[in-house]
């Protein structure tokens, strides 16, 4: 019998924020006959605009973006949630013949999607206000060390700051009894798709790279950004929702709430989404056969380099 052909790789392309990733993405896939599937967790919501950098629907060029704009602000979706569907999205792409590519830079999204998790128990909104409470009180890192305490494991796994996923955490072993870590034990097969996937990093220059993060964050301010939060807040979107504890929103609630002035908000945005960049370099060179391309995706010879890798060039 002759073995079967190898079907062709699900490509990702990630890194840090303000990397360029959106704009590679939409000229690789011009090139492969693709499809982009978002990988970011906060463009998947609808409302949330401003600090996301979602690419207008004329800057798209005619590729198809799947998986971005179709979550209310006020439901906090999940890895899991995501990586189910973007599985099924992947199946449908590559059904029409097409080519997807994963374009964002929320590394457990990746995670995700190459190692399912478990099911996870419902959402206890009591339990969750009290431990809102307790972060707006007592700070995320709080959290931290009350994680560290009930389930040590869990603690090791994510940063202090962190707190979506240490307060997740914390609700998993608050209502189950046992550490949310188990689902390495459980966990169920991956999807086919995801082992076909080839990840593509972009690890730009870091002073280059923080000096983009900086003029990006007073352009989100002076082109509208308390205003959109306010309209939010408007709308019922509770403020300790998943997407207003975004980097770029956070400190705006903060700010709104009187927690700090104006300047304060700008300048601490930029130092979060600079340490949020740092952290995601860190997880990605963390993850299993990724390969680095030095420099930002709008560069030419970056784009060469990437179809190159693909065979495409």
């Amino acid at each position: 019998m002759s073995a079967q052909p190898l079907r062709n790789p699900v490509v990702a392309i990630v890194g840090p924020t303000a990397s360029g990733k959106s704009t590679l993405g939409i000229e690789v896939a011009l090139r492969l006959n693709g499809e982009i599937i978002n990988c970011d967790s906060v463009q998947v919501y609808q409302g949330i605009q401003i600090a996301t950098a979602k690419v207008p629907l004329e800057e798209r060029k005619g590729v198809l973006h799947h998986l971005i704009d179709f979550v209310p602000p006020e439901v906090n979706y999940t890895a899991g949630e995501w990586a189910r569907k973007a599985t099924e999205t992947i199946e449908e792409i590559e059904s029409r013949g097409h080519t997807p590519l994963l374009v964002g830079g929320t590394g457990f999204y990746l995670r995700a999607l190459r190692r399912p998790l478990f099911p996870s128990p419902e959402t206890d909104s009591s339990l969750r206000a009290r431990l809102n409470k307790i972060r707006e009180k007592q700070g995320p890192e709080h959290l931290h060390r009350l994680l560290a305490r009930l389930d040590p494991p869990a603690a090791k796994l994510f940063y202090p700051r962190d707190w979506p996923r240490v307060q997740r955490a914390i609700e998993v072993y608050l209502q189950t009894g046992q550490s949310i870590t188990r689902q390495k034990e459980i966990r169920p097969e991956p999807p086919e798709s995801s082992r076909r996937l080839r990840i593509l990093a972009l690890n730009p220059p870091r002073n280059e790279l923080y000096r983009r993060i900086n003029e990006r964050t007073e352009m989100h301010f002076a082109t509208g950004l308390v205003e959109e939060v306010k309209g939010l807040l408007a709308a019922h979107v509770p403020a300790d929702s998943n997407a207003l504890g975004a980097h770029g929103y956070r400190r705006v609630v903060e700010y709104l709430r009187g927690q700090r002035d104006l300047p304060s908000a700008i300048e601490q945005t930029k130092l979060d989404v600079r340490h949020y960049a740092k952290r995601q370099l860190t997880w990605f060179r963390h993850e299993p056969e990724v390969e680095w391309f030095a420099g930002f995706g709008e560069e030419d010879t970056i784009l060469g380099l990437v179809l190159k890798a693909l065979g495409r060039s």
